[in-house]
């Protein structure tokens, strides 16, 4: 999913003035042994997140990339169970007594064509709803695969500095928005230690070296739908014979937007995107059916239920419109909102501020969440509070160079996205490491 958004940006010319009425523990010691055990182990991460990007595997055929991460977390000494809800990978280190810990990273890649250059770039196809596609990892998550193999060999290597349970997560299908809720229908808060508080990152086109920190809500509620108009098909020039579905469907993409522009108040947040139209085969045929997906967002209950209520009700009037039957209105799948706890997000801010400088960005709860969705939140749900990090990946003199020219920088999901590895994996590594070594945690621990 696209990350970048508002907060993130306004963030930028943000100090830590929110986070001044609190202590930072002294990480110093733990920052430069763990930058000297990057500094050593670094090498082989970039090469395990170009091998992952020039072999992306699409959501719930994470096989490859799971096998990787698997081995790679014994190697690190975690007790690893793969093929948890699909593909997904969970690894287990104990160390004593102490809270119990989930970072997750996700792992599936997008059914696009790469246009990067990268030396490095993907070549890689996959079946994808019954056709051949390129696949490419266009929203990072092979960096954060990466990371947290880093997080587990910086964990295991320092567990002197640390106590508890660390559980790791190599989530499948986050850009479909069903593996972690997968994973969770597959046993895991039961199956395995059940985490008290959770980290997770994700990678974007913020200038390299930031590390953004969001307090409360961060991201925005997600739901996806396939409607079918269902006509009667026939021939292109006896249209009184039939019932065409496709003017059907094209008044559904216009009217559909009226639930945003007169029903939906200006303040507040809500997108209602149509993403596909898939109908007919030939000028001179009137199809029997026409499908239209779209896709909602939000960021309060209330316009999250308004907007389901009403692309149904809207579907359902064009139809009647049109004299055809009641069309196929079936739920693809989706997302709540993601809400980072607000007093790990300070304490996290605080901590981190003498680690990356005017690198780290914080924005507290009243700032707009981003546009995008994550399905982390459903980690956050089921009752994991949690820390999501924004992690700058794009050289912000390449930036500077853009913004000069007039042009904005890829965004994930762009087929010219291509963040900086370096530093973006070992900031990753840092932000959530010192985290668990400087005890960020809920304010009911």
């Amino acid at each position: 999913m696209a990350k970048r958004g508002l907060w993130w940006a306004a963030s930028l010319a943000l100090s830590l003035a929110a986070t001044s009425a609190q202590a930072a523990p002294d990480v110093g010691a733990a920052h430069a042994r763990l930058s000297a055990l990057l500094d050593e182990k670094y090498p082989a991460l970039e090469a395990i997140y170009k091998d992952l990007h020039r072999h992306p595997e699409l959501a719930m055929q994470e096989v490859r990339t799971a096998g990787i991460l698997a081995q790679q977390l014994r190697k690190a000494g975690f007790a690893v169970t793969e093929k948890v809800g699909g593909t997904g990978v969970v690894g287990v280190l104990r160390n004593g007594d102490g809270p119990t810990i989930l970072v997750r990273a996700d792992m599936d890649g997008l059914p696009m064509e790469e246009k990067t250059g990268l030396a490095w770039a993907s070549k890689a196809r996959a079946t994808y709803e019954g056709k051949d596609v390129p696949v490419m990892h266009a929203c990072g998550h092979d960096t954060h695969v990466a990371y947290l193999v880093g997080v587990a060999e910086a964990l295991s290597a320092m567990r002197d500095s640390w106590s508890g349970t660390i559980v790791l997560i190599g989530q499948p299908a986050e850009e479909t928005l069903k593996g972690a809720r997968a994973m969770l229908d597959d046993g895991l808060l039961k199956r395995f230690p059940k985490p008290d508080f959770g980290f997770a990152a994700h990678v974007s086109n913020l200038p390299s070296g930031v590390v953004a920190v969001k307090a409360g809500p961060s991201s925005s509620a997600s739901d996806s739908y396939s409607i079918v108009f269902h006509g009667r098909g026939g021939h292109g020039s006896m249209p009184a014979a039939t019932i065409d579905p496709i003017p059907i469907a094209a008044r559904f993409v216009t009217d559909a937007q009226l639930l945003i522009s007169r029903e939906t108040d200006p303040a507040a947040f809500g997108v209602l995107t149509v993403g596909a139209i898939h109908a007919g085969s030939a000028p001179n045929i009137i199809p029997d059916s026409a499908e239209v997906k779209v896709n909602l967002r939000s960021q309060s209950p209330e316009i999250r239920e308004h907007l389901r209520t009403g692309t149904a009700r809207v579907a359902k009037a064009a139809a009647a419109m049109g004299n055809a039957p009641e069309p196929t209105i079936t739920y693809l799948g989706g997302t709540g909102a993601l809400t980072n706890d607000e007093a790990m997000a300070s304490a996290a801010a605080a901590l981190l501020g003498s680690v990356f400088g005017k690198g780290l960005v914080f924005a507290p709860a009243s700032a707009a969440p981003l546009s995008g969705s994550e399905d982390y939140s459903e980690f956050v749900e089921a009752g994991v509070p949690s820390v999501f990090f924004g992690i700058g990946g794009y050289d912000p003199a390449l930036l500077a160079e853009l913004k000069a020219k007039g042009e904005a920088a890829p965004t994930n999901h762009s087929p010219f996205f291509a963040p900086q590895a370096e530093p973006a994996i070992r900031n990753a590594i840092t932000a959530i490491t010192l985290s668990i070594i400087g005890g960020v945690r809920p304010a009911a621990e």
